[in-house]
């Protein structure tokens, strides 16, 4: 039996009136060792429970494959964290999550089928959806309410009324929840508005709403779908996320606090979108594809009550002024900034090119023309293509199709140019000093798609290439997922500028680890590393500035930084700060 029921106006934990205030925050985007900290931190800010997302993407990479659930995927563990800190949860399970993240969760092996209908009860989507929950649901009943642990809620699917009506597959994804074991609440979130509550909700599923404005016409709507039953915002947006090239997110605090206070005074539950929102790291950000595509930045600091690095920022303490008024908030002082790692110069004295040692990072595919990534069986990353071009002189390279995402072109190791997907760019004047001259295209995945009908869309070279209509033919593909970025051989740095693809390293001595920021002045685009730990993509195109260092990644001693910088610097140093910087702001 669940231990979360609805009465005719609101929520009954047991046998006793309940109303969900309650807070996003994923544990895919937290250092593992920060979970006990930023829960702890949602609780003495009057939440009584969190919520998060499941991505399949990043617990089952391959088909057929285990599930990951270690690391900073160990969701037993994060939930009973929670359930030790006094804490409900929401689950999100998917499959699909949307969540600014690669993909929206899907993974790429599914989306990359052309033929499979995403999101549909196409049996070759169903079927893989099912063989994933026979994997997650049995690790996760011990931590559902009916045995004691603290999900009281189970999402089925996410704003699919923005994709979709298809109700059988809804209807298949309850069953499939049911069968296996999941007795809790099941409830469905959509925008609040009547079309997509209609084409997203399912008789017998409590729906919930999705708004961060417009509070008591978005509670109409709902009630006006749902005619009893508890009200909830089910992702209350108070920020927003930030694309390359936009100026930074920002929500005034005491704005957001006033709509908070008309969702609580009208008796609403409510889920904050985000509580704390976390980085993308590694290769994880999603994309929009409106217009044009647009990448999410690395970090997700979602302008949270809680920032990136875990501090409570304005929205923290206007919240909790505002729940203490509808609900006991502990009586325990607020939380200070945690410490932070004395500014820090790094120098990077050793670097390896990446064209001339692709060689050691991936055996080339041999292929007649270009294939995509997909083809390659690469989910993220880059891949480098390489051919020689019989025809010396000035003329046009076509890529027909385009580029997924952005592409940097080279002639005998040189610069050519770059062709970016954001901007349409399929074409790119190029002189060939020589018949057979070499030709090389490094092709970054910027971010799957995470919205809309272009889930799934190719990345690498999407089409033959041609040099003044000619194609080029005989291509060896370098698949450069980047899993072992430590595979070059490193030479000293010299004392000129670098230009060009490599990776640059360096160590710095820290005392007691602390968070710090990395930033870059002087650096143009690329990857980052501590220690090991991909911290994720970093462009001075902004907003963003600098990158998130959790100081679980820090240790005592000797620590090493890689760099890979795809285009060349000014310097051969970067800086550690105390100070985040996300960029020039939304006005």
């Amino acid at each position: 039996m669940p231990a979360l029921t609805t009465s005719s106006d609101g929520f009954l934990l047991g046998d006793e009136p309940f109303r969900i205030i309650s807070g996003a925050m994923h544990y895919f985007r937290i250092h593992p060792e920060q979970w006990a900290d930023r829960l702890r931190k949602a609780r003495l800010m009057g939440l009584n429970t969190v919520e998060t997302y499941v991505p399949w993407n990043l617990h089952q990479p391959d088909p057929g494959s285990a599930l990951a659930l270690d690391g900073i995927l160990d969701l037993p563990r994060y939930l009973e964290l929670a359930r030790a800190e006094g804490l409900h949860v929401l689950l999100r399970p998917g499959p699909y999550v949307c969540a600014e993240w690669d993909g929206g969760g899907l993974p790429a092996w599914l989306t990359s089928d052309p033929d499979i209908r995403l999101r549909s009860n196409d049996p070759r989507f169903t079927n893989a959806v099912d063989r994933y929950l026979d994997l997650l649901v049995p690790p996760l009943l011990p931590h559902m309410a009916a045995s004691g642990g603290p999900v009281i809620a189970v999402q089925v699917e996410n704003e699919y009324g923005a994709y979709g009506d298809d109700t059988s597959y809804l209807k298949h994804l309850e069953r499939a929840l049911r069968s296996r074991g999941v007795e809790e609440l099941l409830f469905t979130c959509d925008q609040a508005n009547r079309e997509h509550l209609m084409a997203g909700s399912l008789p017998g599923v409590l729906a919930t709403g999705t708004f961060g404005s417009r509070v008591d016409q978005s509670l109409g709507q709902l009630r006006a779908h749902q005619g009893e039953g508890p009200l909830m915002c089910s992702e209350f947006w108070i920020g927003w996320f930030d694309h390359w090239g936009e100026p930074h997110h920002v929500r005034d605090a005491a704005d957001a606090a006033t709509d908070l206070e008309r969702l609580l005074a009208a008796g609403a539950s409510v889920n904050i979108y985000m509580f704390h929102g976390g980085t993308n790291f590694g290769f994880t950000n999603g994309a929009n594809h409106d217009h044009a595509y647009s990448a999410t930045v690395t970090s997700y600091d979602y302008d949270a009550p809680l920032t990136e690095c875990g501090d409570p920022g304005p929205k923290y303490h206007a919240f909790r002024e505002v729940i203490a008024r509808h609900s006991p908030v502990p009586d325990e002082p607020v939380p200070a900034a945690g410490a932070k790692l004395p500014p820090t110069t790094v120098v990077l004295d050793r670097r390896a090119a990446l064209l001339p040692h692709v060689g050691a990072l991936a055996e080339a595919v041999r292929t007649d023309a270009p294939v995509t990534m997909d083809e390659l069986g690469q989910r993220a990353g880059y891949v480098l293509y390489r051919t020689t071009v019989p025809a010396a002189g000035d003329g046009l390279l076509h890529f027909t199709g385009g580029v997924g995402d952005r592409a940097q072109v080279f002639v005998d190791g040189a610069p050519a140019g770059v062709l970016e997907r954001e901007r349409h760019e399929e074409t790119l004047p190029v002189r060939m000093p020589r018949p057979g001259a070499t030709l090389d295209v490094l092709v970054e995945n910027m971010g799957g798609v995470n919205y809309g009908p272009r889930i799934g869309a190719p990345k690498g070279l999407l089409g033959p290439v041609t040099f003044n209509g000619t194609a080029l033919y005989g291509w060896d593909c370098h698949p450069l997922p980047l899993d072992d970025p430590g595979a070059v051989p490193l030479a000293p740095t010299g004392t000129d500028t670098d230009a060009g693809p490599a990776f640059h390293h360096g160590t710095f001595e820290v005392d007691t680890p602390a968070d710090a920021f990395l930033s870059l002045p002087g650096w143009v685009k690329g990857q980052a590393w501590i220690n090991g730990f991909h911290l994720g993509r970093y462009w001075n195109r902004g907003p963003q500035r600098a990158l998130y260092v959790p100081a679980p990644l820090l240790r005592s001693g000797t620590n090493g930084l890689v760099l890979l910088e795809l285009h060349g610097t000014t310097g051969h140093r970067v800086l550690l700060t105390d100070t985040p910087d996300l960029g020039f702001e939304k006005s």
